[in-house]
């Protein structure tokens, strides 16, 4: 999962820029510039594709991401995950595209807490993430493939709050 993530990345990046030229401004690659502000969110809800797993869709937990740069974000966390039982993950995002107020890229980092894998110990995963901040407000979405017995698939949302510019 993680090499065709980290061969997709760059593939999505060319196809983006590709797409920028080519539209007229409806796809852009946002500028790097120095930010920093601090959000707070609640854990996650998650609408996940294995619909006979009696999964748990209420993701709750508390999250922190400190955005220091328009396209780069460190995000830390836990959360009530998918089994019931306890997870923690850490990660950073890179979100260098926009269509109008969305960002659009990848978040890349360590989950743990899932007894399918690594024996609940932490494992590494990259997934594609949408990002739309307005003000105090803002959303991450998530698309987590599903992986063998492993990994339950399902799309997620994020909501978060602003705490500090």
């Amino acid at each position: 999962m993680i090499k065709r993530a980290l061969l997709i990345a760059p593939i999505f990046f060319f196809i983006s820029q590709v797409f920028a030229q080519v539209t007229d401004g409806w796809i852009e690659l946002i500028d790097p510039q120095s930010k920093s502000e601090i959000w707070i969110n609640p854990g996650m809800y998650s609408y996940h594709f294995q619909k006979d797993q009696n999964l748990n869709n209420n993701n709750w937990g508390v999250g922190l991401e400190y955005r220091f740069n328009t396209v780069v974000s460190a995000t830390l966390g836990n959360f009530k995950n998918s089994d019931n039982g306890h997870s923690s993950y850490a990660g950073i995002y890179y979100q260098p595209i926009a269509i109008g107020p969305i960002k659009l890229g990848v978040v890349a980092g360590g989950f743990n807490g899932y007894q399918s894998t690594n024996n609940g110990g932490w494992f590494p995963a990259v997934l594609p993430a949408l990002t739309v901040e307005e003000g105090r407000l803002g959303a991450n979405l998530f698309f987590i493939p599903t992986v063998g017995d492993r990994v339950h698939g399902a799309i997620s949302l994020q909501l978060k709050v602003k705490l500090y510019d």
